[in-house]
């Protein structure tokens, strides 16, 4: 199933709510965001430095684009909800912010996020009569923040730019629980206690936010 592409409208409710979360996640990340504390270090990370490409892992990298805005060079010089809609990847997940009002433009406004994407696949295993009344639910709430779509996506967030070495742990995420990543560049998983995902291709640099993406939806409301 395809799902809408992202919509550009705001709802001022939507992206009030999210961003006063995001910013006291930002407040206090403020000094971990990287796994050093080397203030050059945390610049090259959150602007994907000369290279982008080379700061990130996983078997699934050779499938980003090699050029072009959905390049790994594309995504970090844009924020992360423009990023993953140039990115043939992440249409699905793209279609999924796109159906909850104001999302992508509060993720895009986000001072510093962490985000676990799961590429087309993983969405395409859901069922898609679920899925369906999933996005029906959020595209007729008009505060874009009491649907259940609304909470998985938020699942997936979290409040502060992890890099491949700060993100292994436990990490809160914007929707109030916590996931669990394991593992490191030779391989890592977020598990929510219900999924365990693979990341596929992790520590991607937009513009304001690191990517991962992942094999599976963590469960949230799809359990």
């Amino acid at each position: 199933m395809k799902l809408n592409t992202v919509r550009r409208g705001t709802a001022a409710a939507a992206v009030l709510a999210l961003s006063l979360t995001l910013a006291a996640c930002g407040d206090d990340e403020e000094t971990s965001t990287t796994g050093s504390g080397d203030t050059s270090s945390e610049t090259d990370t959150e602007t994907g430095g000369d290279d982008p490409q080379a700061q990130t892992f996983g078997d699934a990298c050779d499938q980003v684009p090699a050029d072009g805005d959905g390049s790994f060079v594309g995504m970090s010089d844009s924020p992360v909800a423009t990023a993953a809609g140039n990115n043939p990847l992440l249409e699905q997940l793209v279609g999924a912010v796109g159906a909850v009002n104001g999302l992508g433009d509060t993720l895009n406004g986000a001072p510093e996020l962490t985000v676990f994407a799961p590429f087309n696949g993983a969405f395409e295993a859901i069922d898609p009569e679920a899925l369906n009344g999933l996005v029906e639910e959020a595209q007729a709430d008009e505060s874009g923040t009491d649907s259940a779509l609304y909470v998985t996506l938020a699942h997936h967030v979290i409040g502060a730019n992890l890099d491949a070495d700060a993100v292994v742990g436990e990490q809160d995420t914007l929707a109030g629980d916590t996931l669990t990543v394991e593992g490191d560049t030779d391989g890592m998983t977020v598990s929510d206690g219900t999924v365990t995902a693979t990341v596929l291709c992790g520590n991607i640099p937009t513009a304001n936010a690191t990517v991962y993406v992942i094999d599976s939806v963590l469960a949230g409301p799809i359990s």
